[in-house]
């Protein structure tokens, strides 16, 4: 197990592919010479006795391609490529190939610009104050202050500028010498020859199945490079051969079937589709209009995501394939027209095809697309989507005309599955689903899926409703009933006329606004355990010393007015605080790290541990025969110097699983043990280290069999989390259909129709508006109105509690908070049928946590206990009081 590998995995959070491929390079690094003028053919040996699958370097140098799906991080294993055989062997030069301009320039900042988000070498300290060198196609002539012994030089280069600047010269410049073979002044001969005769030049190339046609292979031949690492998503030539120097392959439907780096590919169709009777134009039309149903859809759904996390917006757009260049443009035609969605997308339609842009503008515009400021919203193409132009907004692909929609989907699906959030799964569908429309080819993509080899194996289903396809959706944002307060004042005052009313009126909502906002800022050190302390005269004057230095106020041209009426309305706007929000704690409850280590046992020495000692002697006999055998004893080597004990340690520590620091004191016992039913078992205290040594690695191997048998994982306890008082209540954001709201009280038919609708009509709810998952929720809202005992109540939005389970990979959202004039509660509601699956006593466990913890600070500060409910769904009538459901369902332990 390599030290600095494992190093460079930690630190840069290398997924599992990325550990496996580094782990290759780690393995076949100490295997090959890595150094020039190298028998080809005996490394080529090495290499194809450990991976069978390369057959030829395929170069003049050894050569070895990771073959790994667009999206789970090929850069950053070049990164930790680079960091491993610099700090392991000691090489400082590095040559990295681009294969088009948008790739070039990704690189320079990703290698170049350690500020930058994705800089790869971040959290490798060795490369803090030596920072490696980047030297480019546009900059290698000016040089020279870069090539102390020192620094680590990585050149990057873009293939096309790479060819032309090695090439034949043309033009003005034909007869000269290749511009990058030309005389440098800094280096008192050329690049290309400085580069050349490096002893330690490795080459990597990104999007490598653009560089093995001849004039690309001429040229890295001709660089001399001791190694070269090749990455591609396709390991395919330009003649369709595959390569022969695959080393590792994880390939799209196994990042598929991980579901892990990648997006979720659905296939989806309207539901009832006949396509009978319709022309191909017209089933083009509907195939559009529903892509853009999906689109909405994704993009509103992308929003609240954006909204409830507190992440950047990520603007999703739909991809056409069409068929040619003609029927591209009838397209870019047809969906820029008012007969299309009445011209909502005119202007926001991107014509991708060869008689379109420049390939650098294409490239270019394509990256763009990606920013939120952009407006496209649909990209039209015929066949140009080639590697390096992958996005991470894609999320609906719309095939047309296609011959064969299987093909089709496999050769497009690969544009838009990278993820936009680091590159990982949220575990929210809307955002890592992409969505293929396949109307009336999905029967036969569905019949080609059932190749297992096919990555349509892996994608999903979709049946478009149609009630869904005709919904005209919008984002809201249901905010406090404070909130809601302040909104409706300003339209109040945006309504006055009299200019001095309307501004003494605008003083006293910036003051009213500042205090909401300053109020929950408060903590336990400031004097402030709940709501009640703010009433204190010390709290109301710190609390208007935090106003004063807000930048809303400073900024107000009325800032001092704005203070005084703060004072003025100070105390009820507290009164009026105190009875609109729940007094929610604020902690973050967070499991321990998982504790994995040994029980203590005692080694079982009757079987596995009978050796026999080997002979240690070199047979010598003369060739002729004539001179009987000579018997010279071995000299042992370095490892006599060790102990017994330490030689088997030693082979114990290569297992991942074994830690040393962790397990010292019984890997010591263990081996001892055996070391010494070895020693009564041999007899000869002479022969002891000779048999150790002959045996260490299976004396090793029969200790750690012996110590999986004794692995314990202990559940992670949750740690004691800094409580602090009452909590901002957070906003809601969710999608509502046009003439999608209703009274809570209405009767909703079907009952289907209810997580699609918004309610209102609350009278003690902090917020105004909510949706409901179920009609068990709604039923639960409607006996919290009636209930008298219920004071308040609220649906608690994303990021009002930090309740954290799953190993924190997942944080727990109550359906319900409910307070009463002594408690309050957190409450569950749950299909009868799921009451004890695994994720809900997490749940649970995580509940009971975070109401203890609540208790306990309210209790010291005079406040209302805390108390978890978990209630079936079929207990929950509009009927029941909430006395029944809390003597019934009140959760202890």
């Amino acid at each position: 197990m390599n030290q600095k590998a494992n190093y460079i995995k930690q630190r840069l959070s290398l997924r599992e592919p990325l550990k496996e491929s580094l782990d290759i390079v780690v393995q076949l690094c100490d295997e090959l010479e890595l150094k020039k003028d190298i028998d080809l053919s005996q490394e080529l040996e090495k290499v194809t006795k450990a991976f069978p699958t390369c057959v030829d370097f395929e170069r003049e140098f050894p050569s070895l391609c990771f073959s790994i799906a667009t999206g789970v991080g090929k850069t950053r294993l070049m990164g930790a490529c680079i960091t491993y055989l610099h700090l392991e062997k000691g090489i400082n030069n590095f040559f990295i190939l681009a294969p088009n301009l948008t790739i070039y320039d990704k690189l320079i900042k990703d290698f170049g610009e350690p500020g930058y988000e994705k800089y790869v070498f971040k959290g490798i300290s060795e490369f803090v104050h030596n920072t490696p060198q980047i030297i480019t196609g546009d900059n290698y002539a000016q040089s020279g202050q870069m090539f102390t012994d020192e620094a680590i030089r990585i050149n990057i280069f873009n293939i096309s500028k790479f060819n032309r600047d090695a090439g034949k010269p043309r033009g003005n410049e034909a007869g000269m010498l290749p511009r990058i073979k030309r005389l440098s002044e800094y280096l008192g001969e050329s690049y290309w020859s400085y580069l050349s005769d490096l002893d330690d030049l490795v080459i990597l190339m990104d999007e490598a199945h653009r560089y093995h046609a001849d004039a690309s292979r001429k040229a890295i031949n001709e660089l001399k490079p001791i190694l070269g690492l090749e990455l591609t998503a396709t390991p395919i030539d330009e003649k369709g051969h595959s390569f022969k120097n695959v080393v590792y392959e994880y390939s799209l439907a196994k990042a598929l079937e991980d579901g892990k780096y990648v997006k979720s590919p659905a296939i989806a169709t309207r539901k009832d589709f006949n396509s009978q009777g319709l022309s191909a134009s017209d089933i083009e039309k509907i195939k559009l209009e529903d892509a853009i149903s999906v689109h909405n859809k994704t993009k509103n759904e992308l929003e609240i995501y954006a909204k409830n996390n507190g992440v950047r917006l990520v603007k999703p757009f739909v991809l056409v394939v069409c068929k040619d260049i003609d029927h591209a443009s009838e397209i870019q035609k047809y969906v820029s027209s008012k007969s299309f969605y009445n011209g909502e997308f005119e202007g926001k339609v991107l014509q991708i095809d060869s008689s379109t842009k420049k390939e650098e503008e294409i490239e270019r515009q394509f990256v763009e697309l990606e920013t939120t400021a952009n407006q496209i919203e649909i990209v039209i193409h015929v066949n140009m989507l080639k590697e390096g132009w992958d996005v991470n907004n894609l999320y609906t692909i719309v095939p047309l005309r296609a011959a064969n929609a299987g093909v089709l989907i496999e050769q497009t699906i690969g544009r838009g599955l990278r993820l936009p959030y680091n590159g990982e799964r949220t575990g929210v569908e809307s955002v890592d689903k992409l969505t293929v429309l396949a109307h009336e080819n999905f029967e036969k993509v569905i019949e080609e899926a059932q190749n297992p080899d096919s990555i349509l194996n892996k994608m999903s289903q979709v049946v478009l409703e149609d009630d869904d396809l005709k919904q005209n959706v919008e984002v809201i944002t249901s905010g406090s009933t404070l909130e809601v307060e302040l909104k409706k004042e300003e339209d109040r005052i945006a309504a006055i006329s009299n200019e001095k009313e309307k501004q003494i009126a605008q003083h006293s909502h910036d003051a009213k606004k500042s205090l909401i906002y300053v109020l929950p800022t408060f903590s336990s050190d400031e004097g402030v355990s709940k709501v009640s302390d703010l009433e204190r005269p010390e709290i109301k004057k710190a609390a208007l010393e935090k106003l004063k230095s807000l930048p809303a106020i400073q900024s107000n041209l009325f800032g001092k007015e704005v203070v005084d009426e703060a004072e003025k309305i100070y105390d009820s706007v507290v009164g009026d605080y105190k009875n609109k929000i729940i007094e929610i704690p604020r902690m973050e409850l967070t499991l321990g790290e998982v504790q994995v280590g040994y029980e203590d046992f005692d080694l079982v020495t009757s079987s596995g541990f009978d050796f026999t000692l080997l002979s240690e002697e070199i047979m010598v006999m003369e060739l002729t025969g004539e001179k009987r055998t000579e018997n010279i004893n071995v000299q042992f080597g370095s490892l006599v110097e060790q102990t017994p004990v330490n030689q088997v340690i030693g082979e114990l520590m290569d297992f991942p699983e074994v830690d040393y620091d962790e397990n010292a004191d019984l890997l010591n016992k263990l081996v001892k043990q055996a070391i010494d039913y070895l020693d009564r078992k041999i007899g000869k205290k002479d022969d002891l280290a000779l048999l150790v040594r002959q045996f260490r690695k299976l004396i090793a191997k029969n200790i750690y069999d012996q110590m999986q048998g004794h692995f314990m994982v202990e559940e992670p306890k949750y740690g004691t989390p800094n409580v602090q008082p009452f909590v901002k209540i957070e906003d809601w954001n969710f999608s509502v259909m046009k003439d999608g709201r209703r009274d809570f009280k209405d009767t909703i038919s079907p009952v289907g129709l209810i997580p699609k609708l918004v309610f209102s009509g609350f009278a003690k709810a902090c917020h105004f508006e909510y949706k409901f998952d179920s009609k068990t929720e709604k039923d639960f809202a409607f006996v919290l109105e009636q209930d008298k005992s219920v004071l308040k109540w609220m649906r608690p939005a994303p990021g009002q509690f930090r309740i954290y389970w799953a190993n924190n990979s997942k944080q727990y959202l109550p359906d319900f908070v409910v307070e009463t004039q002594d408690v309050i509660y957190l409450v569950e509601t749950k299909a009868a049928g799921q009451m004890n699956t695994d994720e809900v006593k997490d749940k649970k466990r995580a509940a009971l946590q975070y109401c203890k913890h609540a208790s306990d600070f309210t209790a010291k500060n005079k406040g209302k206990k805390w108390s978890y409910l978990l209630i079936p769904h079929d207990e929950i009538k509009q009927t029941s009081s909430m006395e029944f459901l809390v003597k019934s369902f009140e959760q202890s332990k």
